[in-house]
């Protein structure tokens, strides 16, 4: 824009207004997620859990439920609700639960072992076999037990977390680990004594 009134042109350009800032504020939005469930976490809670069903703590039932949990869990706060209940066993109770154990069992597990002996091996399937082990007298079993006292689809042998898994399928005549009735599933081990029906056999990994 020029001005008038002086011996030269002068020239000028309107400011636009600038308002003042007073304040700046700024906030940042960050996504949360939750936090990753390590194999140790997993592995620990797994134990827990075995240390409960060995201490008597929990029912096998109960104990196959949470671990099945245990497994599919995404959190480690899943985690927590299934081992609240549980307290860690100090070393000292450990020791002491452990010595005592081996003591009164010892006539029992001496007894069973010269029993197990004389029995039929049962082979524990590869861990990398991903399908159960089913037993019946079903042809498609993938063991056959042709006995009377035996139903048709009897029982299954899993291996789940670290273990191997025994569970009744509603047989007739029912399930036995170490000539204990399993009511649902129970997890054993190489060397034990399980029965179907009448039929019985010693678990052994080779």
């Amino acid at each position: 824009m020029r001005a008038r009134g002086g011996p030269f042109p002068v020239f000028w350009t309107a400011r636009p207004h600038c308002p003042t800032i007073t304040s700046v504020t700024s906030s940042f939005e960050f996504n949360t997620y939750p936090a990753r469930l390590s194999d140790v976490e997993r592995d620990r809670a797994l134990k827990v859990l075995r240390d409960g069903v060995a201490m008597g703590r929990l029912s096998h039932d109960t104990f196959i439920r949470r671990m099945e949990l245990a497994l599919a869990a995404r959190r480690p706060d899943e985690l927590a609700v299934l081992t609240a209940d549980l307290p860690t066993e100090s070393r000292f109770s450990r020791l002491v639960f452990g010595t005592v154990e081996a003591v009164s069992g010892f006539t029992v597990r001496l007894r069973r072992a010269w029993q197990a002996e004389k029995l039929p091996k049962l082979l524990l399937p590869h861990p990398s076999h991903g399908h159960p082990l089913r037993i019946g007298r079903d042809p498609a079993s993938g063991l056959r037990l042709n006995h009377e006292t035996v139903s048709r689809v009897h029982a299954e042998l899993r291996h789940q977390g670290g273990m191997w898994v025994l569970r009744d399928l509603g047989s007739t005549n029912g399930t036995t680990v170490n000539g204990r009735r399993v009511v649902g599933a129970a997890v054993v081990r190489e060397g034990d004594q399980v029965g179907f029906g009448r039929m019985a056999f010693r678990l052994s990994a080779g």
